[in-house]
Formats: structure tokens, C-alpha cells, sequence
């Protein structure tokens, strides 16, 4: 008979399997989906212990996943180097900025922040790319400076950030959405790093549920980067499936924000 102890483990592996799937689909998504999982299915009660812990498992997620796309060859390493480089002191200027706010304000800025990522995303859907785009001298200032402002915002939010570092490297770089996919494992991973380390001083960090993470997010991962090969090869469809992803949980944190805030 299951005790109610290893459903909840069971809950956190199969909360862990989801984000590490979307992260091999999208190369985004960990985090937006890692925090509300977290506080309104496993249970964590305060925010920025979500946060934080979030940051760690979606990081080591991203570093498998990144593995998967290397091994496809749809990484930009020149690209992943620069944008990931820049984005790291920001990450830990907005993690100093985030745990000063409330908790609860904080997920509710999070959740418009992404509808607005999903509308551009959404606008673009049938760019293309350019599958021999790279960084260059003419684009590296601009690689820059959307890795130091992802950065801040990752931080600040908690998030590896790659539902925005993917659409960055897009308008960046003009590449195709399936090599910024796996070109934003480099950074999701580094800003999560960053952004575990100023919440683990902090104490914001629990490790028995990082792990269970870590765990099912490997598994989630592995499928989640052959889906991503599948439907790269039709225009637009990874694009519009990223933002619909966008789009569901910023609604539905919008929808406990505003609940928590009421009552």
C-alpha cells in the first residue's frame, strides 16, 4: 500500500518529469512551470524557497538537456558563451532585487511578464530564422545586451529564463527557433546557477525536493529533446507550442494571485 509520503515523492518526480520535458521541447519553460508547480501542487508554502529551489533543479535540467542538443548539433557555442556571460552579473542583481519583494507580488509580475513573452512569440510564430546565423561583431553588442537584461530578469523572478533567452537569441541572432532552443540551455543553466547560489545564502533552497526534481526532469528531458526535433521540421508549430505554454500557466498564476491577494 502507497503511504501518503511516497505519493508526494511520486508527486514531486512527476512534477520534475514535466519541467524537465519542457525544457528539452522548448528550452524554456522550467522555471514558469517549476514555481507553480511547486507552491500549488507539491505544497512548498513560502515563494521564495520555490523560487530558489526551482532555480537549482531547473539548472542541472538544463545541463541535461543541453547535452541531448549538443548531441544533435543544434547549439550555437559562440552564441550560448556570449549571451550566457553577460546574463550572469545580471542574474544576480535581479536575485538581490527579487527576494526584497513579497512573495505573492512577485509571481503575479511574473505571470504578466510572460503573457507579454508569449504575444511576440506568437506574432513571430512563422520567422523561420536563418539556420547559418551566428555571432558576429555587427550583432554582438545586441547578443549582449539582451543576455545582460535576461539576466536581470531571471534573477529577479527566479527563473532560468529561457522562455525569454530563446525568443532573445531569435531577435539577436535571426537563428532558427530549434537552435535557440538548445543554444538557451547554456544560459538557463548559468543563470539558474547564479541565481541558486544568491537564494541558497539566503536559505531559500530545499534539497530533498531539488533532487526528486532533478530526477524526473532527466527522464522528462530525454523526451521532451526528440519531440522537439519532430516538430521543429514544421513552420511555426514549436513556436506556437511554446507560447501556448506560456499562456496556460500565466493564466492560471495570474487566476491564485489575484485569489491569495483577495483573500
Amino acid at each position: 500500500m502507497l503511504t501518503p509520503h511516497i505519493l508526494h515523492i511520486a508527486l514531486e518526480i512527476a512534477s520534475g518529469g514535466i519541467v524537465g520535458f519542457t525544457l528539452g521541447l522548448v528550452g524554456g519553460g522550467g522555471s514558469i512551470l517549476a514555481v507553480p508547480l511547486m507552491v500549488y501542487l507539491v505544497g512548498v508554502p513560502n515563494a521564495h524557497v520555490a523560487i530558489g529551489t526551482s532555480a537549482l533543479s531547473v539548472s542541472i535540467n538544463a545541463l541535461v538537456g543541453l547535452a541531448h542538443h549538443a548531441r544533435n548539433k543544434t547549439v550555437k557555442w559562440r552564441c550560448a558563451g556570449i549571451f550566457a556571460l553577460c546574463g550572469v552579473g545580471g542574474a544576480f542583481l535581479g536575485a538581490s532585487l527579487g527576494k526584497a519583494m513579497d512573495g505573492k507580488h512577485l509571481l503575479l509580475l511574473f505571470a504578466i511578464l510572460m503573457i507579454g513573452v508569449g504575444v511576440l512569440m506568437i506574432r513571430g510564430r512563422h520567422n523561420t530564422g536563418c539556420p547559418g546565423a551566428s555571432c558576429n561583431q555587427q550583432n554582438a553588442p545586441k547578443v549582449m545586451g539582451y543576455g545582460f537584461g535576461t539576466g536581470v530578469l531571471s534573477g529577479f523572478f527566479g527563473i532560468g529564463g529561457g522562455f525569454l533567452i530563446v525568443p532573445g537569441l531569435m531577435a539577436s541572432t535571426s537563428m532558427p527557433i530549434l537552435n535557440a532552443v538548445g543554444t538557451s540551455l547554456v544560459a538557463v543553466a548559468a543563470f539558474g546557477l547564479s541565481t541558486t547560489l544568491s537564494y541558497m545564502l539566503s536559505g531559500y533552497v530545499n534539497w530533498q525536493l531539488a533532487g526528486m526534481f532533478i530526477l524526473g526532469g532527466a527522464i522528462g528531458c530525454s523526451i521532451g529533446t526528440k519531440a522537439s526535433r519532430a516538430l521543429a521540421g514544421s513552420t511555426g508549430r514549436l513556436t506556437t507550442v511554446f507560447a501556448g505554454l506560456i499562456f496556460a500557466v500565466a493564466a492560471y498564476m495570474i487566476w491564485q494571485s489575484v485569489h491569495q491577494l483577495l483573500g
